[in-house]
């Protein structure tokens, strides 16, 4: 197992023993686990992320393939869009979700709101400035 697969076990082993919530650096974050599979593999995949809700719909969030600001997109993100659909855990709940890309001006306006919040995207979106615009999903509840 990688050290980011280990990484990943402790922050879903800590979600899952705190119904949701998970300290360090996420502490206080709103945190879900997304359900994916793979789109080569066929694999089920489990990923913690942090999200943001919808301001206007209680029934969609949104996430952010960062991947802390290297130069390529996350394998989730292209599992996902592959999929249109997943399910997520947030708290003690557990359900499926439609996916859907945000783009042009409403995904930068997500994306500032999301990095205002927390500096690190930010930080991540310098990173890849030029090499690639982080991309946003909405999960809508299905």
């Amino acid at each position: 197992m990688s050290s980011s697969n280990d990484w990943n076990t402790g922050i879903i082993e800590e979600f899952r023993s705190n119904e949701g919530r998970v300290g360090g650096p996420f502490e206080g974050a709103p945190m879900a686990l997304l359900h994916h599979r793979g789109r080569k593999s066929g694999r089920e995949f489990v990923t913690p992320m942090m999200y943001l809700p919808a301001e206007q719909d209680p029934g969609t969030i949104y996430v952010f393939a960062s991947k802390a600001g290297a130069p390529t997109n996350p394998d989730w993100y292209y599992n996902l869009t592959a999929a249109g659909k997943a399910e997520v855990e947030i708290g003690t709940e557990q359900y499926p979700v439609a996916v859907s890309e945000v783009t042009g001006d409403e995904r930068d306006r997500i994306y500032a709101e999301q990095a205002r919040l927390y500096p690190g995207f930010a930080e991540y979106e310098e990173k890849t400035a030029g090499i690639r615009t982080i991309p946003v999903l909405a999960l809508h509840r299905a």
